[in-house]
């Protein structure tokens, strides 16, 4: 009973900061009137978010949503400049005295604010867009079987909640989509807005093409392959076409965030290539496909941050396609808010796995049907394992990674597979700057 009171409690109280921070925001955007664009998706908001930032800071005086600061209490933090306040009643205090002085009194505002917006239940998108004001919207990707698709009774569903970020749009506004999904392209009809298109479909106003991943030809790993760099592709937008180049990262996220900055840059008439050059080292922050040197000469593909169908196998893809003379290790944790899809799901992520590694790691329970669809594509049992935490993953991996493996890492948030990739990096003094959720707040969960 006591429990139960306490979560009450809690609940009450992130209501009420949720409740002042929003009424907060609402005046600072009236005071400062910062132009607004906001991301949402089910795939690659994250990424998107970056690399839209980078573009705009090439230009102007820009804020963007820290980590992954896209929920109810998540936006406001982002607009007002303040920091998580996780359990502390005091940090939020300070949190609600800060917004007021903003407020009150004259500060050096940016310009834009680039705003991820995510959905975690029915509801949450509309309680968004009744406060958000928006002169930009981009939709990323849905793919068949969304991420926190749990709490909906239907992909139908999910996306009728994130075509609701197009209500936020001002009449000049304009609506940018992923022209290669076509839930998202679909969004174009409901709204009366100028719409802009991406992807590598030909008819996109901003379209990719020759995506390939580059390698330095001066570094070797192990003495037996060329270090991967990053990756390389063409876009071709307004009658010309232009080489972009994005350096310590890979996947085709990637790719399809870079688009969408770029289709960003082409709606607002930016320089087009201004925008292209700022990608080529944008912050691309920890666990979404960034490369790091493992033990024995080894390399890693850390795409530790979250995990869906849809990531999962353009991860796989990317590990397939990395040039490699050792093993291909995909280390696959739990993916989770599937609701009634999660055993298909994971099934399915199998299979794909059989044709894309030579070697299956798979970490906790519901993974374990990744396994038995690996196994029913032919994959043989003994190149499978099986683990219940991230922490017993990476210690088998340290006795079993030889010099020049590549290993990818990835699973939902709630596995903590970065747990996995800090066991088997060459620098595990380095974690801070490299993994995923090393904030005092997340490392002392469990």
């Amino acid at each position: 009973m006591k429990f139960h009171q306490i979560d009450n409690m809690k609940t009450t109280f992130k209501k009420i900061i949720t409740y002042i921070l929003i009424l907060e925001s609402r005046l600072v955007l009236w005071k400062y009137k910062p132009k607004i664009v906001a991301i949402t998706g089910s795939v690659g908001k994250t990424s998107t978010k970056d690399a839209v930032y980078a573009v705009l800071s090439k230009f102007t005086y820009v804020r963007k949503s820290e980590k992954s600061y896209n929920s109810q209490i998540g936006l406001p933090l982002t607009v007002l400049g303040c920091t998580n306040g996780w359990n502390d009643p005091m940090a939020w205090f300070k949190n609600i005295c800060f917004g007021f002085w903003l407020f009150v009194w004259p500060h050096k505002y940016p310009e834009w604010l680039v705003l991820e917006v995510g959905v975690g239940k029915p509801g949450d998108m509309k309680q968004t867009a009744s406060w958000l004001k928006t002169n930009a919207v981009i939709i990323t990707a849905i793919g068949e079987t969304p991420a926190h698709i749990e709490f909906f009774s239907s992909r139908d569903n999910l996306i009728e909640e994130k075509s609701g970020l197009i209500k936020t749009l001002k009449k000049n506004g304009i609506l940018i989509l992923n022209a290669d999904d076509d839930a998202v392209l679909g969004m174009k009809n409901k709204c009366k807005n100028r719409v802009v298109t991406y992807g590598f479909n030909e008819k996109s106003d901003v379209t990719g093409a020759s995506e390939n991943i580059f390698y330095d030809d001066s570094v070797s790993v192990g003495n037996s392959f060329n270090e991967p760099k990053g990756i390389i592709f063409r876009v071709d937008t307004g009658g010309s076409s232009l080489p972009v180049i994005i350096e310590g990262v890979f996947g085709i996220n990637h790719v399809y965030a870079s688009l969408a900055s770029i289709a960003f840059a082409y709606g607002l008439k930016f320089n087009i290539v201004d925008a292209v050059n700022s990608l080529k080292k944008y912050d691309v922050p920890p666990g979404r496909m960034r490369l790091i040197s493992g033990i024995n000469n080894s390399l890693i593909l850390d795409d530790t941050y979250n995990s869906s169908p849809f990531a999962c196998i353009s991860a796989l893809k990317t590990l397939s396609e990395v040039k490699t003379k050792g093993k291909k290790i995909a280390v696959l944790g739990d993916m989770l808010e599937l609701g009634k899809h999660t055993e298909d799901a994971h099934r399915d992520i199998g299979k794909y796995a059989k044709d894309h590694s030579d070697i299956l790691f798979v970490v906790g329970p519901r993974a374990k049907t990744i396994a038995v669809g690996a196994m029913e594509n032919g994959m043989l049992k003994e190149n499978i394992f099986e683990f219940g935490s991230s922490f017993e993953a990476g210690d088998f991996l340290k006795t079993f990674i030889n010099e020049g493996d590549l290993i990818l890492v990835k699973g939902s948030q709630g596995m903590r597979m970065e747990k996995t990739v800090e066991k088997i990096m060459a620098h595990p003094e380095q974690k801070n700057k490299f993994l995923v959720r090393q904030e005092e707040e997340w490392i002392a969960k469990k």
